[in-house]
């Protein structure tokens, strides 16, 4: 009787426990459900806080970061660009804010982390970004009628410097190593016309010593204060300088150029809504009939116009870029 009794009362307990077990699972559910959805819009409330809006087509930032490296004083274009910012922000009805970055791999790094949108940034210092980080070019400089430049090589008048074979032995002064035209471009054409497989092997073998100045402008001066034999610069960074050395024409001497590159880029981080990018494209474009900005741009980097681009186009960046990535350090 006693075995019957305990049999029974361990089947009530089961049934009981099977019922409350039920019971909890279907609370649970509920509860999973809604904690969901309260974290979902947790995390929406939390993007907006920080970074912005995210579409079914990327991110929209709630301040969009503009990235400039100075070609002249980093002071100077980060007042001259505070009107450029402005006006984006007006006809985008988004924040835009200008951020003036210490070299190239600087703002390359800074878009790869998304922590600047648009970059303005030289065809080498775009294949970077391209290639770590599918940065994406949408539009390029047009300067006197053109889409490309040369970069060009200065030495005093009186330095007895006639050509590139004359550079042996000499200081060489360039922007930075993410320059296309103050750095790749030159390395490039020195190093296969010397023979050279390097680019450490060229600055400490055929130079006897460089100058990294951080822009054209001070590869320039060097120059003309003796601190380097020949600087290596976009064509023509001498008028730069005439402001403050108004005989800079004249005491500085063009002694070759390199091929042509293709120019300047304004680019766009990949996360950036794809509405957005076009607008962006569109509101740059817009300032070819605005004289204010079209001065702006001149200013900052001597852009007479803007245009749109592709990534083919700097196909040819990308194959000088190829054959020296292993010995140019950034």
């Amino acid at each position: 009787m006693k075995k019957l009794y305990s049999l029974l009362l361990v089947l009530a307990l089961a049934l009981v426990l099977a019922a409350c077990g039920g019971s909890d699972d279907a609370d649970s559910s509920n509860g999973s459900e809604g904690s969901d959805n309260n974290s979902s819009e947790e995390t929406e409330d939390t993007g907006s806080d920080s970074e912005g809006e995210e579409s079914s087509e990327g991110m929209i930032p709630e301040t969009i970061v503009m990235g400039f490296v100075p070609s002249q004083d980093s002071d100077t274009i980060a007042d001259t660009v505070e009107p450029l910012a402005q006006r984006l922000s007006e006809e985008l009805g988004v924040e835009v804010q200008g951020q003036v970055m210490t070299n190239y791999n600087a703002l390359v790094e800074a878009m790869g982390a998304n922590q600047v949108h648009i970059g303005f940034i030289a065809a080498f210092g775009y294949v970077l970004a391209n290639e770590q980080y599918d940065v994406e070019v949408i539009l390029k400089s047009i300067r006197n009628g053109s889409g490309s430049y040369k970069a060009q090589y200065i030495v005093h008048a009186d330095s007895g410097i006639e050509s590139l074979a004359d550079l042996e032995g000499k200081v060489w002064a360039y922007g930075d190593q993410g320059s296309t035209s103050g750095y790749l471009f030159p390395a490039s054409q020195l190093m296969e016309e010397f023979g050279y497989d390097t680019a450490a092997e060229l600055e400490s073998n055929f130079f006897s010593g460089t100058v990294p100045t951080g822009g054209h402008d001070n590869s320039a001066i060097a120059v003309l204060e003796g601190d380097a034999d020949v600087a290596t610069t976009f064509d023509d960074a001498r008028t730069v300088i005439e402001e403050d050395y108004p005989s800079a024409m004249e005491d500085l001497v063009v002694l070759g150029y390199t091929d042509e590159i293709p120019n300047d880029t304004i680019s766009v981080t990949k996360e950036l809504d794809a509405e957005l990018v076009q607008k962006i494209k569109d509101t740059f474009l817009s300032f070819n009939d605005d004289e204010e900005m079209i001065e702006i741009m001149n200013e900052v980097y001597n852009w007479d116009a803007i245009d749109e681009a592709t990534d083919e186009e700097y196909e040819v960046v990308k194959e000088t870029y190829a054959k020296f990535k292993d010995n140019i350090e950034l």
